[in-house]
């Protein structure tokens, strides 16, 4: 028999209300105010149609359309629903949706959910947003207390304009902050990033690295790799604290800990660093650098060592400190090195070069005689000391170069060493905000970035290296205590004592030029208070050939001096031998001009120009002990034996 419409209607309600004094529940249809009671009361305000069942293992409710259920701030919407009494467990069906105090809401087509825990899992196309943030997953479990969502099967997490996708995540709508794992991607207009284990922040835009990790930007000429640290991806900072390392347009650095600023431009790396040049074809390696990218300044400390590759002789500098910056455009005339002529065009070769070429131009030379760090302010060698700095402020003055005057003042007049010691002591103006901060901010992690007035980006590269300096290669081994190494002339320039070993010879001077080419060192020019020596005989005999003069050019071939050229004041001791390789005696001589020719890494001849004075003495009435030029020293104790020696 059918039931009257108005029967039926009360026949909902009754079961209604039977099933929320079921439940031990108020029948109130209106929203409660929240209080500790009502966080853990169930509410259904709203449903077409409700039926009761009682099993063995407990009581079931049936809710159908549209049923509302309110849990204190919390709503939950769906279009059918089962209500588990006892277990304190909903279930509910179709277009389910979570609305929370606040804006944040989850919808998905299935729900189940522990009203005592607060603790919602929900699956089929589910979204979890706070209005301005959205997670997209299959399967998600949401803690409604904490607003905390966590997925095991892909999800992805939209803030803005960038998008986190990954196998695993959890994710804060209160806080902001996620956590992601497994085959995570993060892409943005402005960058990508791969990781492993990343955590992130919707707000601050923060991402933390919890293991390995890539990012990439500007179409892939920044590249950014760590196991650990932070990337502040909307001030573009980045904080690495794991082995990292940083390519910026042809710029690779690595290191143990890193920090970069691109906004500034400056950054430092600390712990085993490696910063390598792939346009200078220069590597360092040290245990801090810091560096300023718009000035393309670069400062290298805690046993630096500078590697050049220059064809198959690789050069290994060591110094205390190191310091790499653009040369000045137009700041001085660039110095051409000799160059090995005929010997009936050598003298005006000579002349051509020191009338019309600046020894060491500004542009070209940036050598500090002030104290690069306080900690590096130690004094040579003890046979000369070094010149007082001019200049006691922390700004660097450029000093004009005087013009060259005729060949024989050149030679003759002590103002000659004078322009070279100005120049030497010259530098870039730009580099002097830099040094300032090394000088002021030297034991502290964060130095402040420099002036950010962008340098040019097509002016060469130089390389200075202060204190202690120490080089190494197969041909040549050197020692000194500052030399300039500049890429655009490849000429290494070594001042304060230097001392330089060539094969069996041992070359020393005020200053050293040395240009070197793809098959190594091609010449070396020594402009004043020159002098070089080596072993004649075995090591007990003490017996030395020795040169003397106030410049002297050596010119080689395959990395052995093949011919030398020393003048004016050209003084020599060497001794002769027969075709057997017997002595015959000791040659002393004095001219202008002396040209001395090799073989077999041995004087072979030499050949006297000008005002020319010579002696022979018989080996048995030679004083060997005494025989010395003025300027001796044979400093073979002092020479790097292997590369290894510059890392110790």
């Amino acid at each position: 028999m059918p039931t009257a419409p108005g029967a039926t209607i009360r026949y909902t309600m009754l079961a209604l209300l039977a099933a929320l004094l079921l439940a031990g529940l108020p029948a109130r249809a209106q929203k409660p105010v929240a209080d500790t009671a009502d966080k853990v009361r169930i509410i259904i305000a709203n449903t077409g149609f409700m039926e009761h069942y009682t099993t063995d293992s407990g009581s079931l409710t049936k809710f159908v359309n549209d049923v509302v259920v309110y849990q204190g701030t919390d709503t939950l919407y769906c279009d059918s629903m089962y209500q588990f009494v006892e277990k304190k467990r909903l279930e509910a069906f179709g277009n389910v949706r979570i609305a929370q105090q606040g804006g944040t809401e989850g919808t998905c087509s299935y729900l189940r959910y522990a009203s005592d825990k607060r603790i919602a899992y929900m699956t089929g196309d589910v979204l979890l947003t706070d209005g301005k943030n959205r997670l997209w997953c299959q399967e998600l479990t949401y803690d409604l207390g904490t607003k905390t969502g966590t997925y095991n099967r892909n999800g992805t997490l939209q803030s803005d304009s960038t998008m986190v996708t990954s196998i695993y995540g959890v994710y804060n709508v209160r806080s902001h902050d996620a956590r992601f794992t497994g085959n995570v991607v993060v892409l943005d207009p402005q960058y990508k990033i791969a990781s492993k284990d990343l955590g992130y922040n919707t707000e601050t835009r923060v991402e933390r690295f919890y293991d390995y990790s890539v990012v990439t930007s500007d179409s892939g000429r920044s590249v950014l790799t760590t196991w650990s640290g932070t990337y502040d991806s909307k001030n573009v900072v980045a904080r690495f604290t794991g082995h990292s390392s940083i390519w910026n347009d042809g710029q690779y650095i690595e290191a143990d800990s890193m920090h970069y600023d691109k906004g500034s431009g400056y950054g430092y790396a600390i712990g085993h660093v490696i910063s390598i040049d792939t346009a200078q074809h220069a590597t360092i390696y040290c245990g801090r650098v810091d560096y300023f990218r718009k000035q393309r300044v670069l400062w290298a400390i805690i046993k630096p060592v500078l590697e050049l590759a220059n064809g198959p002789d690789t050069f290994y500098m060591r110094a205390d400190t190191f310091y790499s910056a653009p040369m000045v455009r137009g700041a001085g005339r660039q110095f051409r090195m000799p160059q090995d002529t005929a010997d009936n065009r050598a003298d005006s070769t000579l002349q051509k070069v020191v009338r019309n070429a600046t020894i060491l131009a500004t542009d070209t030379t940036t050598i500090i005689k002030t104290k690069a760090t306080d900690s590096t302010a130690v004094k040579p060698r003890g046979r000369r000391q070094r010149p007082q700095a001019v200049a006691k402020t922390d700004t660097v003055v450029a000093v004009a170069e005087p013009d060259a005057g005729p060949i024989d003042s050149m030679w003759t007049i002590p103002a000659y060493k004078y322009r070279v010691d100005r120049l030497l002591r010259d530098t870039a103006r730009q580099a002097a905000p830099a040094i300032k901060t090394a000088r002021n901010k030297k034991k502290k992690t964060d130095l402040p970035p420099a002036d950010t007035t962008a340098a040019d980006t097509t002016s060469p590269i130089f390389f200075t290296g202060y204190h202690h300096v120490l080089i190494f290669s197969d041909s040549m081994q050197a020692r000194c205590d500052s030399v300039c190494y500049t890429r655009a002339d490849s000429i290494v320039r070594m001042i304060y004592d230097p001392v330089a070993w060539a094969r069996g010879s041992q070359i020393t001077g005020d200053t050293i030029l040395m240009l070197l080419d793809s098959g190594g060192i091609q010449t070396m020019y020594i402009p004043n208070s020159g002098f070089m020596t080596s072993r004649s005989g075995p090591e007990q005999a003490q017996i030395y050939d020795q040169i003397q003069g106030e410049s002297i050019t050596a010119f080689f071939k395959e990395n052995a001096i093949k011919k030398m050229i020393v003048t004016p004041d050209a003084q020599s001791i060497y001794y002769s031998k027969d075709d057997d390789g017997a002595y015959v005696g000791m040659n002393e001589a004095t001219s202008v001009l002396m040209r001395i020719y090799f073989g077999e890494q041995q004087i072979s001849r030499i050949k006297f120009e000008k005002d020319v004075h010579q002696t022979m003495t018989p080996m048995h009435k030679a004083d060997l002990p005494n025989a010395r030029l003025k300027r001796f020293k044979w400093l073979y104790d002092e020479r790097p034996k292997s590369k290894d020696e510059l890392f110790e």
